[in-house]
């Protein structure tokens, strides 16, 4: 009687099962959810192109030229400002950057002012939305 051999076979990882599950996951979670709630189509945003502004009482005013001002006074450096501001430059600073300063200016004294009070530093800017 001949000995029937019997082969085993090689048993393969079930990835391909894995992969399709996961992408049903995704498809089903991109048709069931939402990330942020659309806007309601009858709702007009304010244009405010036109629109003259005055700089923020507590932000410092940076020229094109490097200069700093902080309500209609000028600045040497950022310690001046925590010298006359204390306890304002412990919570936050705010710089409004002229539009011709140089962006390595602008980081240059974004630095300086985190460096000499430890908060955050916010630089403002104009955003149009046309």
């Amino acid at each position: 009687m001949p000995m029937i051999r019997r082969h085993r076979r090689a048993r393969s990882e079930p990835t391909i099962a894995l992969i399709n599950i996961v992408f049903l996951m995704l498809i089903f979670f991109m048709v069931a959810g939402t990330l942020a709630p659309p806007l309601d189509r009858t709702l007009s945003l304010v244009k405010t192109a036109d629109l003259d502004s005055t700089a923020a009482p507590d932000a410092i005013v940076v020229h094109s030229d490097g200069r700093l001002q902080y309500q209609g006074e000028e600045l040497s450096s950022a310690a001046a400002y925590i010298a006359r501001e204390p306890g304002q430059a412990q919570i936050h600073v705010r710089l409004i950057p002229d539009r011709d300063l140089a962006a390595a200016e602008l980081v240059r004294l974004a630095r300086a002012f985190q460096a000499e009070t430890g908060a955050p530093v916010f630089i403002v800017t104009e955003r149009a939305l046309e």
